[in-house]
């Protein structure tokens, strides 16, 4: 079994996790999520991760199969930020009087949704390349990047890339046209970091 390369992102509410396996047979992916542990298995490769930083909702967490990678949602149970993906935290779940839904009949609807970009990088050390890796060579490796996802993508990916883009000064780019065309995407500045108008 090898260990597939790997990349995340978050938000308050969700985790947002990308598994590169270019070409992966929808039919042969599985994915398994419990409550502090998610496991993806296609063909020889498998990624087990666990304990999860928190905990999150199985029935409410998703995930895509793409042409280069497979996209899961974590649905967090405990609205804030992990910092990682696994290792050892306080168990908010534990020392609360949440309880979490019941379950319901209908499953998991599986979508295609990047809200972003990831701040964080795993890498496999085994892995490690300069034509996969956006992080490796700075903006000109990123912005190719993004031009391939858009050469790639088909014309209702296109337009949410661009509105987005634009219309939230360059904080946000999102593939979505069923979110983006409907309404104005907000400015949202790096955490830290407060939006002002140049006049």
């Amino acid at each position: 079994m090898t260990t597939p390369r790997h990349e995340f992102y978050e938000t308050d509410e969700k985790l947002i996790l990308s598994i590169f396996d270019r070409g992966a047979d929808p039919a042969q992916v599985k994915v398994s999520f419990l409550p502090r542990e998610l496991t993806y298995e296609h063909g020889d490769k498998k990624l087990n991760l666990q304990p999860l930083k928190g905990q999150i909702d199985p029935e409410k967490s998703t995930f895509f199969v793409g042409k280069v990678k497979i996209e899961i949602q974590l649905v967090k149970l405990v609205i804030g930020r992990w910092g990682g993906l696994i290792g050892d935290a306080p168990d908010l779940l534990a020392n609360s009087s949440y309880q979490p839904p019941a379950p319901t009949s209908s499953k998991p609807k599986k979508t295609k949704n990047w809200e972003g970009i990831s701040d964080e990088i795993l890498k496999s050390d085994k892995e490690k390349t300069t034509d996969e890796d956006p992080n490796v060579g700075g903006d000109s490796t990123l912005n190719g990047f993004f031009q391939k996802i858009y050469a790639d993508a088909d014309e209702d990916t296109k337009r949410a890339m661009m509105k987005s883009f634009s219309e939230s000064g360059g904080t946000t780019l999102s593939t979505n046209w069923d979110e983006v065309g409907k309404k104005k995407t907000e400015v949202k500045p790096p955490a830290g970091s407060e939006w002002k108008k140049w006049n």
